[in-house]
């Protein structure tokens, strides 16, 4: 066969879409490049050098060898609210201004959807920080605070999160599957979920419960800081009573479906 009729003849564009679409399922999981590369039909170096400009433009993000969908596809791809979602937003958030107000912190609202969680409402703190989480954006739930609450106490989720591939975002990420056990029990036992730079290394969080009548939770309130001087135990107290306080105000309502 000649080089000609072997040559790609696809544009810089056709391949970068490519490269995007090659994701696939695994838009908020990441890939590293050779799988993009096999996936999308693109050298490796062909492959690097696209990311490395779809980076440029937030449409990706890299997180050690690892590659996720970016900013720009999130917030043109965030998801329509459910009836059940936009509910528990509108409920939870005078308790999420009380959380605000008492810490000046980076406060979250955060749900469960499958092996994910969706932020449903987010106000930024005095001191602006890097977070991967966005309104109406999706992170996987194991590597974040809020995420680790709620996986916690949904043993299905959990299943499904030990069956897919899980990457290390960063050096802390927790992936093997004995750890990840152990930090479910730690924080059932505790009521509190940390997730200590395992999103993203400069990102410190700390996330509790907002409990349903059914005594399980409906979403997760969490506060983040810069790792390097935020510490969960002074935020902690504050946290604890503001979702038992939001808990109470949900369950005294008739039985929400957050999914």
């Amino acid at each position: 066969m000649s080089e000609s009729s072997t040559r790609d003849t696809r544009t810089a564009v056709d391949k970068a879409i490519s490269v995007v679409t090659a994701f696939g399922k695994d838009a908020h999981l990441g890939l590293g490049v050779s799988e993009l590369a096999r996936r999308a039909d693109l050298s490796k170096s062909t492959t690097f050098r696209l990311l490395g400009m779809l980076e440029r433009n937030g449409v990706v993000e890299r997180a050690g060898t690892a590659y996720r969908l970016g900013r720009v596809i999130q917030e043109l791809g965030a998801q329509t609210s459910t009836p059940g979602q936009e509910r528990i937003r509108d409920l939870a958030t005078p308790f999420i201004a009380d959380l605000y107000e008492a810490t000046h912190h980076t406060v979250q609202l955060a749900v469960l959807s499958g092996s994910h969680v969706v932020y449903l409402n987010k106000l930024e703190g005095h001191q602006r920080l890097r977070s991967p989480s966005k309104i109406g954006g999706r992170m996987p739930a194991y590597c974040t605070a809020v995420g680790k609450m709620l996986l916690a106490h949904d043993p299905a989720a959990f299943d499904v999160t030990l069956r897919a591939e899980r990457h290390a975002w960063t050096s802390r990420t927790i992936v093997d599957e004995d750890k990840l056990r152990a930090e479910m029990w730690r924080v059932r036992q505790g009521g509190v979920a940390v997730d200590r730079g395992e999103s993203l290394e400069s990102l410190t969080c700390v996330a509790a419960p907002i409990m349903g009548a059914s005594g399980k939770p409906l979403a997760a309130l969490s506060i983040s800081g810069d790792a390097s001087t935020f510490r969960p135990e002074q935020v902690e107290a504050v946290l604890r009573r503001v979702c038992f306080a939001a808990s109470r105000a949900v369950a005294q309502l008739r039985p929400l479906r957050v999914a």
